[in-house]
């Protein structure tokens, strides 16, 4: 009979390293050995683990399941890393928000990773940005009914409360003695598992109220321009240069700002629209 792995699988966004951290802690325990696994459990391969812990191989369904067998996984365990396998696997951005959605789905991932949820949860919901800049505003109240009137469109007084209660988890927001409420100088960081997933999601986000500020606002109220241009490989690497520029311009321009009463979102997109040549002659 299996013996049960003393390593928590609902600590990790990375099946490969839960896989690692289980293979070593057994090995220690044990005295278990590669070899020893895949001849046990039947496999081909003798290194056939060592390949998917080095990412050179994935797990199928059914492979996830005989793998959390060897485990000694309980049901739940097993229906979390086989999603986890289903999370880490996924090509497209659909199918990786739809398996994460699942794993923050189990109580016993959000009881092991509370702030990676508050991660998630600033990075896709775009008033939470929205409300950590608004406290820079001189008349700004830690009130939810005042801040969900405030913003544009408004929000529920609920979700106005839960987003002040991320960002003071995150340490992105912060209250002094009296009460008062100012920026908090917590740096984002989210492990390698999501960070660039959770980054896309803002950025996505972000995109989104963009489309619909066209139809909510006035000309007079926001500013939509775009071009197309055909440019060499110099050239690109040159107007990405002037974004970050202008980039860091706008940071800077907030900060001098003595007494600021809106808050605003600019994006900036680069993309190709056709494929790149590799010389003149091809």
């Amino acid at each position: 009979m299996p013996t049960k792995t003393l390593v928590d699988v609902f600590e990790y966004l990375d099946y490969r390293a839960f896989l690692r951290d289980s293979y070593l802690e057994r090995k220690e325990s044990h005295g278990l050995s590669d070899r020893g696994f895949s001849k046990r459990e039947g496999l081909k391969s003798p290194n056939y683990l060592k390949r998917v812990i080095d990412g050179e191989r994935n797990l199928t369904d059914e492979m996830a399941l005989r793998f959390a067998e060897a485990l000694a996984l309980d049901k739940v365990s097993t229906s979390y890393f086989s999603d986890l396998v289903r999370f880490n696997q996924a090509r497209t951005a659909s199918a990786r928000n739809t398996h994460y959605g699942k794993l923050t789905g189990f109580r016993r991932y959000r009881k092991a990773r509370p702030l990676e949820l508050a991660h998630a949860a600033y990075h896709a919901t775009w008033y939470l940005p929205a409300i950590r800049e608004m406290a820079c505003r001189p008349d700004f109240r830690d009130d939810p009914e005042w801040i969900a009137k405030e913003l544009s469109p408004t929000i529920s007084k609920s979700a106005a409360k839960d987003a002040m209660q991320t960002l003071y988890e995150l340490g992105l927001l912060v209250k002094d003695k009296r009460g008062r409420v100012s920026l908090g100088d917590a740096v984002l960081s989210t492990g390698p598992e999501t960070s660039g997933f959770h980054i896309a999601n803002y950025h996505r986000t972000m995109m989104e109220r963009a489309m619909e500020s066209i139809e909510l606002f006035g000309a007079s109220d926001r500013d939509t321009s775009s071009l197309t241009l055909c440019l060499g490989e110099d050239g690109a690497r040159k107007v990405k240069e002037r974004i970050v520029r202008f980039r860091r311009e706008l940071l800077e321009l907030a900060t001098l700002e003595d007494e600021p009463s809106q808050v605003v979102q600019i994006n900036f997109q680069l993309f190709p629209l056709c494929k790149a040549r590799g010389g003149a002659d091809q």
